[in-house]
């Protein structure tokens, strides 16, 4: 709670029990009317002062003027013996309550905008003749050399050129799981270093960094508005003068007719309709309630990773019906693994142990994935004389025999007969020879990622009528992927001006649906543009992502989607139930004003109780549904 917060609940209290304190003070007349003037001051100067200025500047139509009409309507009224004052400070003071529970709502929401905005480092560490010396992040210069100690944010993206240690990178990704680095390893700006000391070379200037971007993408997002709140704020331009020439003809024109048909006029009953009217159609709720529901829902969101650029963007995501996904680093890891071996003469360890030695100096990835699958390098197998040959593999002496490593081609040459496999290959095949002998096959693929299979499943449980994907990778490996994941459409061997071509040609076929595409941020920003919403992932330090995407997903976990999904619909919903209950109950009790049957109480609920319960349902939009376990 702020200090302009605390102040004005000091005020509420005050006000309040100075009003009910004058309830049981036996006093009348000029002193009834000055002692209820000091309360109804106390609580609202500041909404006349601004009613005054509203109609200095030729702007009155808001609800500070509504108020300042309604209470001073009040007061006159009970000067004349219809009502009492107590109903003119009440109207006050009610409505300064909804508008304390307006402001802790938003200064509630804005804390978990706040958390994110905790990334923003107050200095870099640079040594000077073997001192450290704070400086601004800004002055730091791309190439320089920055020390980071433990507990201190990483300030601009760089390489580790000494040290190793744990990041916390929560405040970006969402997510609890620290990450270990060394030296060699590139870092971003905004997580924090928790071990040990790290020297850092800056690939960067601060201004290009990582969390620069993050914290300019979040500090927007109110600027892009939903096609919702557009037409809030069109409504109540129109509404509030509305209103007001609806309380003045309510005040004037049946009395005048009355009098037309030889009948008492009532002046006073009719002008205590239009007051009542006035404090009713105050637009508090709806021009409030909506906004905050959906600064809510952005500022939610970003608690868990995941950056919505605008609450126009955020009503986008709830209307997705059809989601295209890039394949390689989106739902694979974007690594070879070896994921099948198929022995002939020898088992399946001698075989990988072969094919890991022959691999073992080279720096492809398929050679990488097989060192990785038999890391023992220290046997007794002796290699020597390695020789790789361009386009069919790698040949070495091991202990004696010459093992041979490669496509068919390089099997061809070696003299080896292939065995043909009665099983399906969706991956690379290595195949590996001894003296000439065939041995058997290693199949090497992309992995899938651990919750791919559960993030099409919910997609597919949130009512995404459409999964597609993208790739260009060739047709049997594309096929693999989308078989296992049970994608519904897959168009493989795609350039990436391809890619756009036929997202231009889904949403062709298709116009009345939402096409969201999800890519990893690298090489997808034309498509990300493309789309009606393009979703970047994984794109911590990806400058293209957070520029091309609409929604940025912080870390590379496909379930994130599905997440960001099942929140913006649950904020759309929470905006359609403050929209409907707001408008709803301000009509029943306008008509019930109109005709005489609602007085100022019913007044002050129509305004400020309905203004509060809009608020506090907007708050449920920060906290979001329960979330997706990666295990349902």
């Amino acid at each position: 709670m702020n200090k302009k917060q605390k102040q004005t609940l000091i005020r509420i209290i005050v006000s309040a029990v100075l009003t009910v304190a004058l309830l049981f003070v036996p006093v009348s007349g000029v002193w009834q009317l000055l002692l209820f003037l000091v309360p109804y001051l106390v609580i609202g100067y500041d909404i006349l002062i601004k009613a005054a200025k509203g109609i200095k500047n030729l702007q009155p139509f808001d609800e500070c003027f509504l108020m300042a009409i309604a209470t001073i309507g009040a007061f006159v009224l009970a000067v004349l013996g219809e009502g009492h004052y107590v109903e003119a400070v009440a109207v006050m003071l009610f409505y300064q309550i909804g508008e304390w529970f307006q402001r802790y709502a938003v200064g509630r929401s804005r804390r978990s905008i706040s958390e994110l905005m905790d990334i923003r480092p107050d200095y870099a560490n640079i040594e000077k003749d073997g001192t450290l010396e704070q400086v601004d992040p800004e002055e730091v210069e791309a190439g320089s050399v920055i020390v980071v100690k433990p507990g201190e944010k990483i300030p601009i993206d760089g390489v580790i050129i000494e040290g190793e240690s744990v990041l916390n990178t929560s405040a970006l990704t969402g997510e609890s799981l620290p990450k270990d680095v060394m030296t060699g390893d590139e870092v971003i700006s905004g997580c924090i270093n928790m071990t040990g000391l790290l020297r850092i070379r800056t690939t960067k200037a601060f201004e290009e960094s990582t969390v620069s971007k993050i914290l300019d993408l979040v500090e927007n997002a109110s600027s892009r508005k939903s096609k919702s709140e557009n037409f809030i704020s069109r409504f109540a331009r129109v509404y509030t003068p509305a209103v007001v020439g609806c309380a003045l003809a309510l005040a004037v024109l049946p009395p005048l007719i009355m009098m037309l048909f030889g009948q008492e006029a009532h002046w006073i009953t009719w002008l205590y309709r239009a007051l009542t009217f006035l404090v009713i159609s105050c637009p508090c709720a709806l021009v409030i309630s909506i906004p905050l529901s959906f600064f809510a829902g952005i500022g939610g969101a970003s608690r868990e990773g995941v950056l919505v650029k605008g609450s126009n963007c955020l009503e986008t995501l709830s209307k997705v019906k059809c989601l295209v996904f890039d394949k390689t680093g989106t739902l694979t890891q974007g690594t070879f693994a070896v994921t099948v071996i198929h022995p002939g003469q020898v088992d399946e360890n001698t075989l990988l142990h072969l094919a890991a030695h022959v691999e073992r100096y080279s720096s492809h990835p398929i050679a990488v994935s097989l060192r990785e699958a038999y890391p023992n390098e220290h046997d007794d197998c002796l290699v020597t004389d390695i020789q790789e040959k361009a386009g069919h593999g790698i040949s070495a002496n091991i202990n004696g025999s010459v093992v041979c490593v490669g496509n068919e081609k390089m099997m061809q040459s070696a003299g080896a007969v292939i065995e043909r496999c009665p099983h399906p290959h969706s991956g690379t095949v290595i195949h590996v020879a001894k003296d000439g002998q065939y041995l058997g096959h290693i199949e090497i693929a992309d992995v899938l990622k651990p919750t791919a299979r559960t993030a099409i499943e919910q997609l597919h449980r949130l009512g995404i009528r459409r999964t597609v994907m993208l790739t260009g990778d060739h047709a049997k490996a594309a096929q693999a992927v989308a078989e296992a994941l049970e994608i519904d459409e897959v168009y493989s061997g795609l350039l990436p001006e391809q890619k756009v071509q036929q997202i231009e040609q889904l949403m062709a076929d298709h116009p009345t649906e939402t096409v969201a595409f999800a890519g990893d941020g690298i090489n997808d920003a034309p498509v990300l543009t493309r789309a009606d919403l393009g979703i970047a992932m994984g794109a911590l330090g990806s400058d293209a992502a957070i520029e091309a995407a609409d929604v940025v997903l912080m870390d590379d976990d496909p379930l994130k989607i599905a997440r960001a999904i099942q929140m913006a619909r649950h904020c759309m919903k929470i905006v359609k139930e403050n929209i409907w209950f707001s408008i709803g109950i301000k009509v029943l009790c306008l008509i019930l004003g109109a005709f005489g049957l609602a007085n100022m109480w019913i007044a002050i609920f129509a305004d400020v109780g309905v203004m509060v319960i809009a608020v506090l349902n907007a708050i449920r939009a920060m906290m979001g549904k329960k979330r997706i376990k990666n295990n349902e």
